[in-house]
């Protein structure tokens, strides 16, 4: 039963972090695309714009 338990717990911990890389990937590739450029530069501006 040890043994089942091991290979339960290396498997989840394997698929864990296949799961954390392609989330990690997919804010990533989210960020740079270049569709997202202008408004990323716009909302970076937004603390240097003044209060009416």
């Amino acid at each position: 039963m040890a043994e089942l338990n091991d290979f339960v717990a290396h498997t989840l911990t394997s698929i864990w972090g296949v799961m954390a890389m392609a989330a990690f990937l997919g804010i990533a590739l989210w960020a740079y695309w270049p569709k997202n450029k202008s408004r990323f530069e716009a909302d970076g501006l937004i603390p240097f714009k003044e209060n009416d």
